[in-house]
């Protein structure tokens, strides 16, 4: 399974203010983190690196929305939503993470 559709009908991860994901998930999409070459077309070996992401949020993270959020700010929202979003996967046995010498 695509790590693209393990985030549909999942809570948001990014929670700004006018996050749509207050229990209905609908709008939620996965949201691909940007940045160190792990973006949409430079996947670090097919992983897609992103966080679950209501149709608000997604859209303030993709500058469609403008806001006075600060961008370092939005970029470390979406980093910590990833992880959270990482730990989720792996405490439900989705993915692995395999350590090797």
């Amino acid at each position: 399974m695509k790590m693209t559709e393990l985030a549909k009908g999942r809570p948001c991860e990014i929670r700004l203010d006018g996050c749509q994901s207050g229990g209905e998930n609908e709008t939620t999409v996965f949201a691909h983190l940007n940045g160190a070459g792990i973006g949409l077309k430079n996947r670090a070996g097919g992983f897609d690196w992103g966080c679950p992401a209501c149709f608000n949020c997604h859209n303030i993270l993709d500058g469609r929305i403008l806001t006075n959020y600060d961008k370092d700010w939005l970029d470390t929202l979406h980093k910590d939503g990833t992880i959270r979003f990482q730990q989720k996967l792996a405490k439900e046995e989705k993915i692995f993470i395999v350590i090797r010498k």
